[in-house]
């Protein structure tokens, strides 16, 4: 049975929502993927509201079994960061008023998990993300690439747990049957986790 993803890649400008199911095998296939926003001379509250309703409908109509968010990290630019994190808010309360399990990843952990490089460009993503899918074309715009990848993300990881085609592979002494797009993913949860850690 394949395991159904919800991807967000949160924004209050642009927020980007994916559905796809994972096969044991690692097979996706994509079901949805759509942006929700608002223009940027909005009212908070009012923005909040309309992101807030999109992500309701649209965990209400696709039942996923997880839902997968980028993790909010600091920047220069703090207006956007704070805008992201209240996004994040609302995506993980409606999350969790349906009994839905959140997971968050960093960039550079989708990054390495669709590509096999922490340092990919968006546009690398999407080929990528394209090629998985079997799509003709990249979603667009990026946001909506970049849920699908959050989606893919979790999914490899969560989708046939023990397998040799799962994250856990690593830890049964299953490493050299990863593919590299895999190893380098595991490489970079772990690489977060020691950085969480000192801090």
């Amino acid at each position: 049975m394949a395991l159904r993803v919800v991807g967000v890649d949160p924004g209050l400008t642009r927020c980007g929502l994916a559905v796809v199911d994972v096969a044991a095998n690692r097979q996706v296939s994509l079901v949805d993927v759509t942006v929700a926003g608002t223009p940027p001379g909005t009212p908070l509250d009012a923005r909040l509201l309309k992101i807030a309703d999109a992500i309701d409908a649209w965990l209400d109509l696709h039942k996923p079994d997880v839902l997968a968010l980028e993790r909010v990290f600091a920047s220069a630019n703090v207006s956007t960061v704070i805008g992201t994190a209240q996004v994040t808010g609302v995506v993980i309360t409606a999350a969790a008023r349906r009994g839905i399990p959140v997971a968050m990843h960093t960039p550079t952990e989708v990054k390495a998990a669709v590509t096999g490089s922490g340092q990919a460009t968006k546009v690398a993503i999407g080929k990528m993300v394209a090629k998985i899918c079997r799509l003709d074309e990249p979603p667009k715009p990026a946001d909506a690439a970049d849920a699908v990848a959050l989606a893919i993300t979790h999914g490899w990881r969560g989708a046939a747990s023990g397998s040799n085609a799962s994250a856990s592979a690593a830890n049964a002494g299953g490493s050299s049957q990863l593919t590299a797009a895999q190893q380098a993913w595991i490489a970079a949860e772990a690489s977060a986790k020691r950085r969480a850690v000192r801090r």
